[in-house]
């Protein structure tokens, strides 16, 4: 489902208020899980944590029960009431669906258990003040090092960050190709967040294989990231990367997130901006203008923006939920066809990757730092275009290089757990942008840009 429009919030909030009458219609097996009318606050909360200690614990019979029970659906009616209740402050409602959802949700489950439990997780974590040990139980944060696997371990089975990364490290070559004549076979990279730098290796491969020893390529990389630690460590994996591809002269500056902004040198040849994941994670629309306008101002020969697909508002907490589901529940069973149900790499994506996502997303309020931005294509363009960017087309080269992505990665999914290839790459915006989709639902959007 790609639209979350008004009547489906509207059919939402009747189904609420159609359960919240005098006589549910959903029928427990366990009339213990139902509140007690006179039951103070901490009571309830204390049967809440009660019943996700049990769902911690691992139950075979959920799956069956489960898919014995419309194949979920009455899991997401529980999230959509559950999320409903919150949003309209009722706090006895929410908590009830809560302690059901977690009798039938499980980390262990099928995709939609495992889904459910998470996003129970978030919903339990808005009752909690975050000085609760409570909170700090459900909110825990895996480890740096847990991160670090588990994105490492979804980049290696998924096409989802490789696609991102190559889609646009083809359109930076090409960008660098065209100036040739006049670059002095240099260029220059600007990334804006630069996390582990993943995304780079291919690029220095890539610049590596069309160098000469008579004619050697220049590729200087600024790259911002979080901590002093993250930034050490990156340029440690790139410099060594790079001492293995020949004729190519390599550097590297590392930066804070909010330092002072670095400039193009003279001789820089290429200059190329990269956004890649990042605009989403600034706090407000005026850091997001601020930055296009940085961007604007280092007079790049071409800009990178790649986001996931969504319409994640901090304003609206009902609606934002809603797409959540859809938006997760893509990537959970998308992971069905990369990894077997019970393998440990899968696990460990699901838990310390997208449960956290998914985690903070639900239990932040709206004024939070914390909170993401996530738009549709159309708003980023809207916002490119205000700022002077006028969208590329992206090459014929860039959508073989999707699709062939998806064929290796189909093709090893067939062969190691029995996937049926559900991603697909969808053209849009005229040639100007290209999606990764998990059957009809866009999960990331690339596109370049130029001033």
């Amino acid at each position: 489902m790609q639209e979350i429009d008004e009547k489906e919030l509207l059919n939402l909030r009747l189904s609420v208020a159609e359960d919240s009458g005098g006589e549910r219609k959903r029928q427990r097996r366990d009339d213990s899980n139902s509140l007690h009318p006179c039951e103070g606050y901490e009571g309830r909360i204390f049967r809440l944590l009660h019943k996700r200690e049990q769902m911690l614990r691992l139950d075979p019979r959920k799956e069956k029960m489960v898919d014995d029970d419309g194949k979920g659906l009455h899991l997401i009616h529980l999230l959509l009431v559950s999320a409903t209740a919150v949003d309209e402050n009722n706090l006895n409602s929410a908590i009830e669906n809560l302690v059901e959802l977690y009798r039938v949700a499980s980390l262990t489950g099928n995709s939609m258990q495992r889904l459910a439990a998470y996003f129970a997780d978030g919903l339990a974590a808005r009752h909690l003040t975050q000085r609760s040990p409570s909170f700090d139980m459900i909110m825990e944060e895996p480890t740096a090092e847990e991160q670090f696997l588990a994105f490492t371990e979804l980049y290696r089975v998924s096409p989802y960050y490789q696609f991102a990364h190559f889609t646009a490290n083809q359109a930076i070559i090409e960008a660098f190709e065209k100036e040739e004549k006049h670059n002095n076979r240099s260029l220059h990279v600007i990334d804006f967040d630069i996390s582990n730098g993943f995304q780079w290796p291919s690029l220095i491969q890539s610049l590596s294989e069309k160098a000469t020893s008579d004619n050697q390529i220049s590729l200087r990389i600024t790259g911002y990231g979080r901590s002093l630690e993250e930034v050490m460590e990156t340029e440690t994996r790139l410099v060594n990367f790079s001492k293995g591809c020949h004729n190519l002269k390599f550097e590297f500056q590392g930066l804070l997130r909010g330092s002072k902004s670095i400039h193009p040198r003279k001789g820089d040849g290429t200059v190329a901006v990269n956004l890649v994941f990042y605009l989403h994670t600034l706090g407000n629309s005026l850091q997001i203008s601020d930055t296009l306008k940085l961007a604007y101002s280092l007079d790049p020969s071409v800009v990178i923006l790649v986001e996931q697909e969504g319409s994640r508002s901090p304003r609206n907490f009902l609606s934002r939920f809603v797409d959540s589901i859809h938006y997760f529940a893509a990537m959970f069973d998308s992971l069905e066809d990369c990894l077997p149900r019970d393998s440990a790499e899968r696990l460990s994506i699901e838990k310390n990757h997208l449960g956290k996502e998914i985690k903070k997303m639900i239990s932040y309020e709206k004024d939070d730092e914390h909170n993401q931005r996530y738009e549709r294509l159309e708003t980023w363009k809207g916002r490119m275009e205000s700022h002077g960017f006028k969208g590329i087309n992206l090459s014929s080269k860039s959508l073989i290089q999707a699709k062939l992505l998806l064929k290796i990665r189909s093709n090893c999914s067939l062969l190691e757990v029995g996937g049926g290839g559900g991603f697909r790459i969808f053209e849009r915006d005229e040639g100007r942008a290209l999606s990764l989709g998990w059957q009809d639902r866009y999960l990331i959007t690339a596109s370049a840009w130029k001033i």
